[in-house]
């Protein structure tokens, strides 16, 4: 009995917690300023953009956690050559809500997967980036938003020299 009576207790918690949460979906788009940095490369800012969709849960009051699924395209300008770099990226941020419901400060990790790239031969790509993102985000209605980021990739972009990504992106959205 005493059992049956935790489960219940336990399952009543948990639709309660769940009806206190909320979820918000969206989607994104907008300009990445990027450059590769490290041995034997020290690039220019190459423009490019990323898009993508994501999902907004609200644990506590002024606190959630966003997942997103991104396209990114990355890469570099150096001695007159591009090394582009695309990504499937998958950021899960932490936002904290220093005005409600208005401004907020995102952190979090940053779990990227190479799907193209056109670099020189002497630059051997990895297929794996891991990186730390921070940034502001600004909702301008309930359903429009804009964010400010930087992402830093902490493991190496080459097998066979110490370069990584680093990345401005400034992004608009949707969300329902």
């Amino acid at each position: 009995m005493k059992k049956v009576f935790l489960a219940a207790a336990i399952c009543l918690l948990g639709l309660t917690t769940t009806q206190a949460q909320t979820l918000k979906y969206g989607a994104k788009v907008g300009s990445n300023f990027s450059k590769l940095d490290g041995e034997g490369i020290d690039g220019d800012n190459l423009t490019s953009f990323h898009v993508g969709a994501l999902v907004e849960l609200n644990l506590i009051d002024n606190l959630s956690i966003q997942p997103e699924l991104m396209y990114s395209s990355q890469g570099t300008e150096y001695q007159d050559e591009k090394y582009k770099l695309d990504y499937v990226s998958l950021p899960v941020l932490a936002k904290f809500y220093l005005v409600s419901d208005k401004l907020s400060l995102e952190a979090g990790p940053q779990f990227s997967f190479l799907i193209n790239d056109e670099v020189p031969n002497t630059f051997k790509t990895k297929t794996f980036d891991f990186a730390a993102v921070g940034g502001l985000g600004y909702n301008l209605t309930r359903n429009i938003f804009v964010q400010a980021r930087y992402v830093v990739g902490l493991t190496d972009t080459s097998k066979d020299a110490s370069v990584t990504n680093k990345v401005i992106q400034l992004s608009a959205g949707l969300r329902f």
